[in-house]
């Protein structure tokens, strides 16, 4: 493994959780393994482990993207990273009130259904 891959788990893991990239290597196949390491190293190793900018910032912004392109399961995935990222909902909310404005309110509209949805499951799940 490179020192760019290792940075890129090692992000990625602290983002998304380890759950998450457990359940994304063990269903690796060898069709999808170069774009595994493509993601690990790109996104993770190069964009998410760069010190310029917080983890809530890189939160923040991946979502209100992931909202403006209507990226809903990517979106989920990053509602439930804020677990990890320090973006309260809060946070969410703002970034998606941007989205209304610049992407268009049906995208924020739909961004705000699935966050709504989002959150109220980690609630559940946090008291069980």
């Amino acid at each position: 493994m490179t020192d760019l891959r290792e940075k890129g788990t090692a992000t990625r893991r602290r983002v998304l959780g380890d759950a998450h990239v457990d359940r994304s290597l063990a269903n690796q196949t060898p069709a999808d393994a170069p774009f595994q390491a493509l993601i690990t190293d790109a996104a993770w190793g190069h964009v998410w482990a760069r010190d310029t900018i917080s983890l809530r910032e890189r939160s923040m912004m991946t979502i209100a993207l992931l909202a403006g392109l209507g990226n809903d399961h990517e979106l989920a995935l990053h509602l439930r990273a804020t677990r990890n990222t320090g973006a309260s909902e809060a946070d969410v909310m703002e970034a998606l009130l941007h989205v209304a404005i610049y992407a268009g309110v049906p995208r924020a509209n739909n961004a705000i259904r699935i966050a709504k949805e989002t959150f109220a499951a980690m609630a559940q799940e946090d008291t069980k």
